[in-house]
């Protein structure tokens, strides 16, 4: 409370702090009096208290999510989304592919390319959020079905976005994992109904979001009954303009120290150019991430999104030869 909080202010807060359904302490001090708020289960609406005649500010002593916090659960999740595809485990899956479907062809090339080089899992973009409206959107119902197509061949599950709700549906008809996007991290409808959907979902954090932010969309899914979340640190925007993005490796032993989620690096997104993407990837990875999404096009000149990020084929290959060395490292 405020120096010189009245008697009235403070029987005001406890009163509301009883109409949440918690308990209130009074602790009288020798300058002000602090209220402690016993029983709190991290879903209390701290604006409705700050807001009050007297309150001075207002001190959170346990984390505003809960499910995803590892005070709930202190061991790790691991989130199987295909036999023998895990996040959180001893593996550490890379899923790789195009930004997004753009011909029947393109798919199914870089899906014999992402096997054959060792990837475990294949991205692509059925819709895609673009900035300017005039930019590819992406194939939407067809593209979904030229990724099942790509599937069915060479055994790969599949990782692809979904933008509203409608789309949610629509992506878990043929997805093995949901992936939502830097720009709908917030989006809270779709959270919910991702949850209640029930399937994997790969969460990004978005442009300008917290860790704090990352995990409390994270909650929302697990609060529909969905615990089966991988987070993604994909970059933040930065004032630095030599990249596209910050990639926050930070965020990786920040969110394994906070959150029993797995989490995975985007170095393609995190910096937005093609000779960053492999020094960073390993970077992440010997950060501690639990996998790694990455770009890659049979032919990056020619790719209708993120080319100039999208590593060729040798490339990809090399990496993932790379990522072995790593991985052997810090394990050593």
């Amino acid at each position: 409370m405020q120096h010189g909080a009245t008697t009235a202010e403070v029987e005001r807060v406890v009163a509301v702090v009883r109409e949440l359904g918690y308990e209130a302490r009074p602790m009288p001090g020798a300058q002000r009096t602090a209220i402690g708020i016993v029983g709190n289960d991290g879903r209390v609406d701290s604006s409705r208290i700050a807001a009050l005649s007297g309150v001075q500010e207002i001190i959170h002593v346990t984390q505003p999510y809960k499910q995803v916090s590892r005070e709930w659960r202190p061991e790790s999740t691991v989130v199987t989304i295909a036999p023998g595809v895990s996040f959180g485990g001893n593996d550490i899956p890379v899923i790789a592919g195009p930004c997004s479907v753009e011909s029947e062809e393109q798919i199914l090339e870089s899906a014999r390319i992402v096997a054959r080089a060792g990837g475990t899992a294949l991205r692509g973009g059925a819709f895609k959020p673009r900035s300017s409206p005039y930019s590819f959107q992406g194939l939407g119902k067809e593209g979904l079905k030229l990724l099942a197509l790509a599937r069915a061949e060479t055994g790969l599950p599949i990782v692809t976005e979904a933008m509203d709700d409608e789309g949610a549906h629509l992506v878990a008809e043929v997805a093995d994992c949901i992936q939502i996007g830097a720009r709908n991290m917030q989006n809270y409808s779709l959270l919910k109904t991702v949850g209640k959907i029930g399937k994997p979902v790969l969460l990004k954090r978005g442009m300008a979001a917290t860790i704090t932010d990352l995990l409390l969309s994270a909650e929302y899914i697990l609060s529909e009954g969905n615990g089966q979340v991988i987070l993604c640190e994909r970059g933040v925007r930065s004032f630095d303009p030599s990249s596209r993005n910050m990639f926050d490796l930070t965020a990786i032993p920040t969110v394994h120290k906070l959150s029993h989620l797995p989490i995975v690096g985007d170095p393609s997104h995190g910096t937005g150019i093609r000779d960053k993407v492999t020094p960073m990837a390993r970077a992440a990875l010997a950060a501690g991430a639990d996998g790694l999404i990455v770009e890659m096009h049979p032919h990056p000149d020619s790719a209708r999104s993120d080319g100039a990020q999208s590593l060729y084929p040798d490339q990809f290959q090399a990496l993932i030869g790379e990522l072995r060395a790593v991985a052997i490292a810090i394990k050593a």
